[in-house]
C-alpha cells in the first residue's frame, strides 16, 4: 500500500510520485465525510476533486461512509474494488468518527499487501493518517457531530504514519495560524509531528517497511 498525505487539494498538472502507474481497477473512491456538517460545499468539492483525479487515470466515485455506519462488515470488499482511497479535508475529529463507526483502518489495512493501492487525503484526511489527533483539536472543533453520528464513536486515527500531520501551516489559508498553534503545542510536548505547507505532501510509495 501507498499513501499520499497532503496539507491541500491536488492540482491535474503535477501527479505525485505515490499514485502508481500500474492500476488493478483504476477506481478511486473518494470520502467527503469531513465534510458532513458542510451539507452544500459537497457537490462542488467532490466535482473538483473527480476532475482532478480523472486527469490521474481513475474513475470516480463517491464512498460515503455512512453507508457502513449498520453494514461495516461490507466496507472491506467495497475497498477491495478499489485502487485509490481519497479523503477530503473539512474536520477531521467528524472524519475520524464515520472511520471508527465503520471500521475503517481494519478494512483499510486489509489492503496493506496491495502495491498498487493508495490511502490518501488532503488536511483532515492526512491528519487522520497519524496516531492521533492531538494538537488538531487547535485547529477543528472536536464537538462537531453531524446528523445520524452515533455519538459514542470515537475519532480514532489510522496508525499509518507514526506523527501527526499538521497541515496548512505557513500557508495562505485560513487555518495557518491555528496551524502554528498546533506545530508549537506537539513541539512543546515533545510529540513527533510534521507540518506541511500547502503545496507539500508525504508520498511514501510501500507501507510494509518501517514508516517514518
Amino acid at each position: 500500500m501507498r499513501l499520499l498525505l497532503s496539507s491541500w487539494f491536488l492540482t491535474p498538472d503535477s501527479r505525485p510520485s505515490a499514485l502508481p502507474s500500474t492500476l488493478r481497477t483504476g477506481k478511486a473512491g473518494i470520502v467527503l465525510n469531513a465534510l458532513d456538517q458542510y451539507g452544500p460545499s459537497r457537490a462542488r468539492d467532490y466535482a473538483r476533486e473527480r476532475r482532478t483525479l480523472e486527469t490521474f487515470g481513475y474513475s470516480c466515485e463517491e464512498l460515503d461512509l455512512r453507508d457502513y455506519f449498520s453494514a461495516p462488515k461490507e466496507l472491506p470488499e467495497r475497498l477491495a474494488d478499489l485502487d485509490l482511497v481519497w479523503a477530503l479535508g473539512g474536520n477531521a475529529f467528524v472524519l475520524a468518527r464515520a472511520m471508527t463507526q465503520t471500521g475503517f483502518r481494519d478494512a483499510l489495512h486489509e489492503q496493506q499487501h496491495r502495491a498498487e493501492f493508495t490511502y490518501g487525503g488532503y488536511s483532515a484526511g492526512a491528519c487522520v493518517a497519524g496516531p492521533d489527533l492531538k494538537g488538531i483539536d487547535l485547529m477543528d472543533d472536536p464537538t462537531v457531530q453531524p446528523e445520524g453520528y452515533p455519538p459514542a464513536a470515537a475519532p480514532d486515527c489510522l496508525l499509518l504514519v507514526p506523527y501527526r500531520i499538521v497541515p496548512h501551516w505557513r500557508s495562505e489559508h485560513p487555518e495557518a495560524e491555528g496551524a502554528e498553534r498546533a506545530a508549537a503545542h506537539l513541539a512543546e510536548s515533545g510529540l513527533p509531528h510534521r507540518c506541511l505547507r500547502d503545496g507539500e505532501a508525504v508520498n511514501i510509495h510501500d507501507t510494509t517497511g518501517p514508516v517514518s
